[in-house]
């Protein structure tokens, strides 16, 4: 018996200098994410909370949303270059990711990403932009044209995670997004994950094409490491099922020219599940197959993407 109290003791000691080691260099780890990876733009203040946000080029206003896990150099990479030659591209931050502020402990919602969202680009004088969002982005997007339509000139959605799925959370979601998760689970994976790791995984979610060259230099998988980054990420995917099954009955009501670009190899948020429904769904929408491409369209296919915008500016009277 006092063999196995001594040892839950030992075992105890060590998990405790563990977590205690593990947080010291997930704060290092994150310090250095910082200084090597900036906020590209300018820091607003919303109703007290902090947005980043990125602006470039003149003409219409275009607002682009970046998916889960994602920051403002996944829009900035590829697609708002190829915009802001003919538009004035506003790229968010969304809460609790990039330096962009968390302001609901639970988890923010889609329609309090889009209300925040749109008020910034409202300080930003885009009192009606054109929105586009993707994958997760594209829900925001979507929840934007449903609750603010007043807001709003054109939709565009690429790759959106549109319509209630069947297939449960991932578990590292699951985990990060519970408090004792983030307090024991996540500062281990900032402290003791890679960043090279992060780099090599991306290939995953641009399958089956691979991250193009200096993508991961421009993205910053330190940012994405971050606990803080994890933890608001990992609450919004649990919420999201719920959010998208509330949202989706009001599709119908979406009135602003709208344009969806999807992939046909995206396993992640399948064409035939997500779009191929959701375009029968909004009154005069159009979907463009992009043949053979994956889950990030906005990168690999940046100019096919900025098409849609341009059509979605012209259907709107914008050009």
């Amino acid at each position: 018996m006092k063999l196995v109290v001594k040892a839950l003791i030992y075992f105890g000691l060590f998990a405790l200098i563990l977590v205690a080691f593990a947080t010291w260099l997930a704060a290092r780890k994150e310090a250095n994410a910082l200084a090597e990876f900036p906020p590209e733009g300018q820091i607003l203040t919303i109703d007290g909370i902090a947005v980043h946000a990125v602006v470039m080029g003149e003409g219409p206003d275009v607002v682009l949303i970046h998916g889960s896990s994602g920051n403002t150099r996944d829009m900035t990479f590829a697609l708002a270059p190829i915009l802001a030659k003919s538009f004035r591209v506003i790229t968010f931050d969304r809460p609790g990711l990039g330096f962009s502020q968390s302001f609901n402990s639970n988890g923010e919602t889609i329609v309090e990403q889009a209300a925040i969202l749109q008020k910034a680009a409202k300080n930003l004088g885009a009192d009606k932009p054109i929105v586009a969002g993707q994958s997760y982005g594209g829900s925001v997007a979507l929840a934007w044209a449903v609750t603010r339509p007043q807001n709003i000139s054109a939709l565009v959605l690429i790759a959106p995670a549109a319509v209630p799925w069947e297939t449960p959370l991932d578990y590292f979601n699951r985990i990060g997004s519970t408090k004792w998760g983030n307090r024991l689970v996540l500062p281990l994976i900032t402290a003791f994950v890679p960043d090279w790791y992060v780099t090599q995984s991306l290939d995953t979610v641009f399958a089956p094409q691979m991250a193009p060259e200096g993508y991961a230099q421009h993205f910053g998988p330190g940012l994405t490491l971050r606990r803080g980054s994890m933890h608001a990420n990992a609450k919004q995917r649990a919420n999201l099922l719920g959010e998208i099954t509330e949202l989706q009955p009001r599709y119908s009501e979406i009135s602003v020219p709208t344009e969806i670009v999807h992939g046909s190899a995206d396993t992640t948020v399948e064409l035939g599940w997500h779009s191929d429904r959701l375009v029968e769904q909004i009154p005069g929408a159009e979907l463009v197959e992009l043949e053979g491409i994956g889950h990030m369209p906005q990168v690999v296919a940046a100019p096919e993407v900025a098409a849609a915008i341009q059509r979605a500016a012209q259907r709107a009277g914008l050009r």
